[in-house]
């Protein structure tokens, strides 16, 4: 048997984060360590939006710097705090400045597709007709290879109505599930935006949302807004075992 294939997944960092929690880069800083020290190194590392908290260009060039350190490939994805400029000046995206963020990328035995879910200026997402044809076309040019949908928002209802308010809408989820329902080589949804784990399925597909590198949001579906406390951050690893995704989800101890 071929040995796995395998993508760490970190989201979250919000470097220049000033919630009165821990240090954003201390937190990041971690949970990398802790990623590049499992007995087998991922080959690929996928960030899932937030890389900064006010999306100036010091807060890119800092991330840019902790992140171009690791010892794997990096591929980043913009999230509600981010700016696609930014983003893309500092990590040479593809796309116009001001374009969604979205591209693909060929792993080898996996496929890598980042679907861009941000309103520039607002804390929900959303997709359009726009971005969800370019989803289309793009599963539809590799349909036999295995593949990893990431994205920022995890199109998934929470059941916390306040995180809800900010997440991927409604009528975005169904358009979405049209889309993957046609693409059976997408195995798994990945994301963040909601600083806790959190699974939920979508087309018959797991969706998945990790913790973040920097605060956690607390589990309490009565609260009238979000409530951010202590807690583990964490990261995942997706490994493509015999063509097939397995993941897991890992959190660091106090």
């Amino acid at each position: 048997m071929a040995a796995p294939f395998r993508v760490a997944q970190i989201s979250d960092p919000h470097i220049g984060g000033d919630w009165g929690g821990p240090d954003p880069v201390g937190g990041l800083v971690a949970v990398l360590d802790a990623v590049f020290a499992l007995p087998d190194r991922p080959d690929a590392l996928l960030v899932t939006g937030d890389l900064v908290e006010h999306g100036t260009d010091e807060g890119y060039q800092r991330i840019h710097e902790l992140l171009t350190a690791a010892p794997a490939p990096v591929h980043v994805l913009g999230g509600n705090h981010d700016r696609r400029e930014g983003l893309r000046a500092r990590f040479g995206m593809p796309g116009a400045p001001a374009d969604p963020v979205q591209y693909s990328a060929d792993l080898g035995p996996l496929r890598l597709v980042t679907l861009d879910t941000t309103i520039p200026g607002r804390a929900a997402g959303e997709l359009d007709a726009e971005r969800l044809a370019w989803l289309d076309a793009e599963l539809a040019l590799a349909p036999a290879q295995p593949t990893l949908l990431a994205m920022h928002h995890p199109p998934a209802s929470t059941g916390m109505a306040p995180w809800d308010a900010i997440g991927l809408d409604p009528g975005s989820r169904a358009g979405l599930e049209e889309v993957v329902a046609r693409h059976p080589q997408v195995q798994r949804l990945v994301a963040g935006h909601v600083h806790q784990p959190l699974v939920s399925t979508l087309a018959g597909r797991a969706v998945l949302a990790i913790p973040s590198t920097y605060v956690q949001a607390q589990l309490d579906f009565s609260a009238a807004e979000i409530q951010f406390g202590p807690g583990p951050p964490g990261f995942a690893v997706h490994a493509l075992v015999d063509g097939t995704i397995s993941t897991y989800l890992h959190t660091l101890g106090p």
